[in-house]
């Protein structure tokens, strides 16, 4: 398979990319990919959540008042999840969401998502994503040359302008090869990809 690299400067293409088809021709697994992704959201759920049940809400040790004779409904507790200020009765108690994904699963998914992203054109090579300052509005002029807005930068490394320039912007998104996850290739409409990038995936994913 091959890819072109455009420039960003001239939006014209530069070179072309040589890349394994037992990567990047993978068949789409949407059950796979749907697996991976749910399971890499749920990783980062905190899961801290707590409620206190009527044991463990403070006071409510005496009876209101005695069983008969009063004209009220019967009470043991003032820590009752009827009362104000009492117990819940369902109390959410800290929990773990992770779900066990094993290295082949992942990074076949990871190889189906990328697959399916150049199949359907939603890919876009560079040789490298550099700016010469930390400005927002470089990096905005960058993207409309390439009529991108909605976009995934992938780079083999992160610059410190970039990385400035791209943290304001909603719907950009930056992230170094390392730290790319099923759920932020697909959050997006398209992929800014440098050429070193797709190298990684090609060596890391066979």
């Amino acid at each position: 398979m091959q890819l072109d690299v455009i420039c960003p400067k001239t939006q014209k293409v530069s070179s072309q990319l040589d890349l394994s088809d037992l990567v990047f021709s993978v068949p789409y697994n949407e059950p796979l990919i749907h697996q991976v992704v749910v399971a890499t959201a749920a990783s980062v759920r905190q899961g801290t959540k707590a409620q206190k049940t009527r044991a463990e809400v403070s006071g409510g040790g005496k009876k209101p008042w005695k069983q008969k004779g009063t004209g009220r409904a019967r009470a043991g507790s003032s820590r009752s999840p009827l009362w104000r200020k009492g117990g819940v009765i369902f109390a959410a108690k800290p929990r773990d969401f992770s779900q066990k994904i094993n290295k082949k699963m992942y990074r076949g998914a990871l190889a189906s998502i990328l697959s399916n992203l150049i199949a359907t054109g939603r890919v876009m090579v560079v040789d490298s994503i550099d700016l010469s300052r930390p400005k927002t509005k470089d990096l905005v002029s960058l993207l409309a040359g390439l009529n991108l807005t909605d976009v995934l930068m992938v780079t083999d490394n992160i610059s410190e302008n970039l990385y400035l320039a791209s943290r304001n912007l909603y719907s950009v998104g930056l992230c170094g090869v390392h730290d790319v996850d099923p759920v932020s290739l697909v959050a997006y409409e398209k992929v800014l990809m440098t050429s070193g990038a797709l190298k990684h995936f090609e060596e890391t994913l066979v």
